[in-house]
């Protein structure tokens, strides 16, 4: 068995690993980061939003006034008691130094101010209001102001965000192990994490390796939109992998990071957690089977938040929507139509049996089809398609809409009269409502279920547990596992009890810095220039 030696080991070549080996590097530390497939992870094929406010330069390009304090209060509105009144306000005061970090590490941003409420805006505009900020009762506690940076680049900038982190990376001389899957810890005994066991295609024929990067890369895109043919490709993927990998032990002097993400690939562990949340669209990798959150529950790694999962059930663009209403089957209101979208996806899941249905009269179908090009993104485009022809019942009367649909007509004539009157019962703010009195109406199905035309993208939310100082690794009893930290979905973080866009990403940056400098200069099990051969 081979074997190598460095300060700090990484799992996980996404976000969270790349900031973690960014700073871990910076610190002095020699590191070496492992990745099963080629990097990138999810945060490759994500939006690359990156959720951060008071008062960055985008902000203030795009003459947006926000403070430290509004993104306190929205966020802690938003994340409740996830993490400790103390940790937040520290993400919060680090914010616009975070986006300046990563600017100097070459990630590209843009003051453009998208002006309407979108779920993620063309390439036109790349700074938007991307969580609930201007919904009813949040605007109430905190200023809204638009926090949702994107990468500047074209489509889902995820992409651009991970190539200028893997250029920072290589410039830094980091050492990369790609197509190494880890396998297992090691422990010394006193229980302290020293190191790692990994299968690696380092050494395999080059056509071998060609084949996995090429099975990984097709996996993840188009992957992600069929995932049976994920599922097809990642099981040959696999195969290659124990035909010709190779055990690697590697040694860690400092301190071993898992930033390997979460597990929504992972069906099984879904159906433990979170049941019913098994009808949605996996958002990520074949990598999100939460091979890192395994790694460090077989340390004795306490977990949380396991049950919470993010599904997004947007209703923009096109922002004519939002003068629409949401129903269940009864034609009860479900929320305010201007909540993020996983607010939506949680409370028909959670609430009324995963059905809904968003009404809309004659005006607003109109701006619908004639805003789609402007304010969409392809995959946008082909979902407002799908809504409009096959998701579309129509009605000369509301009634009329709602037999059609299979709604309640007197629940749904109630919720409609309801809204009409002086105040939204959901408290739906005035900018948004719109009157529901132009025929024919419409009833679009936006149920939770699987369907490729109209899918539920999901990622789960919760980890391992951390010490919110240093981002070390909890055991059960609470206390920090000696040499373990993780980070991103691998771990418990800032949007780990509610997500926004962005908000994941910037909890990757956050967190993994964390772990990156704290394992870097934790005092080592062996001294730099000892032989450990």
């Amino acid at each position: 068995m081979d074997e190598l030696v460095a300060d700090v080991i990484i799992v996980g070549f996404g976000a969270a690993g790349a900031c973690a080996a960014l700073e871990a590097a910076d610190a002095g530390a020699d590191v070496i980061l492992v990745e099963r497939f080629g990097g990138g992870g999810a945060s490759a094929v994500s939006g690359g939003v990156v959720y951060a406010g008071g008062g960055t330069a985008q902000q203030l390009d795009a003459g947006v006034d926000d403070s430290v304090d509004a993104m306190y209060a929205y966020l802690r509105l938003e994340t409740g008691d996830v993490v400790a009144e103390e940790t937040l306000r520290r993400f919060c005061e680090g914010s616009r130094e975070m986006i300046t970090w990563l600017e100097g590490n070459g990630v590209p941003f843009e003051g453009s101010l998208c002006p309407y409420k979108t779920s993620y805006p063309s390439d036109a505009h790349y700074l938007y209001y991307s969580g609930s900020e201007a919904a009813g009762g949040f605007r109430d506690a905190a200023k809204p102001a638009p926090r949702g940076h994107r990468v500047k680049g074209p489509g889902t900038s995820g992409k651009m965000l991970m190539t200028r982190l893997q250029e920072a990376v290589r410039k830094r001389g980091i050492r990369v192990l790609t197509q190494t899957n880890a396998r297992g810890l090691v422990r010394d005994d006193d229980g302290r994490v020293t190191g790692l066991v990994a299968d690696t295609l380092r050494d395999a024929p080059a056509r071998v390796r060609a084949r996995h990067r090429r099975l990984a890369r097709y996996s993840a895109k188009p992957g992600i939109y069929v995932p049976s043919l994920r599922k097809s490709l990642h099981r040959r993927v696999e195969r290659l992998e124990r035909a010709h990998g190779r055990e690697l032990r590697i040694i860690a002097r400092r301190g071993v990071v898992l930033a390997a993400g979460g597990f929504i690939a992972n069906r099984e562990m879904v159906r433990e957690h979170a049941p019913a949340y098994r009808g949605g669209l996996p958002l990520g990798t074949s990598a999100d089977d939460g091979s890192g959150i395994r790694l460090g529950v077989e340390a004795g790694a306490a977990t949380g938040e396991l049950g919470r999962i993010s599904a997004w059930r947007f209703v923009t663009p096109p922002s004519a929507f939002l003068g629409g209403i949401i129903v269940d089957a009864g034609g009860r209101r479900v929320i305010d139509e201007s909540r993020y979208g996983a607010a939506v996806g949680e409370k028909l899941i959670e609430d009324h049996e995963s059905k809904g249905w968003l009404l809309v009269d004659a005006p607003i179908v109109a701006d619908a089809r004639r805003d789609t090009k402007a304010q969409s993104q392809w995959f946008q485009g082909l979902q407002l398609r799908y809504l409009l022809r096959r998701g579309r019942v129509t009605g000369a009367t509301v009634e009329e809409a709602a037999r059609k649909a299979g709604v309640d007509p007197r629940g749904l004539r109630a919720s409609v009269e309801a809204y009409h009157g002086a105040e939204d019962p959901m408290g739906k703010p005035a900018e948004f409502a719109r009157r529901l009195d132009h025929p024919p109406f419409s009833l679009i199905d936006i149920s939770v279920r699987p369907n490729l035309g109209y899918p539920t993208p999901m990622l789960t939310l919760g980890g391992l547990v951390v010490d919110e100082d240093t981002g070390a690794v909890r055991s059960a009893a609470g206390e920090p596992i000696a040499g373990l930290y993780a980070a991103g979905r691998t771990a418990v973080g800032i949007c780990s009890r509610s997500y926004v866009s962005g908000l994941s990403l910037a909890d990757c940056v956050f967190s993994g810095r964390r772990a990156g400098i704290n394992s870097a200069l934790a005092q080592g099990v062996l001294d730099k220039n000892e032989n450990v051969f």
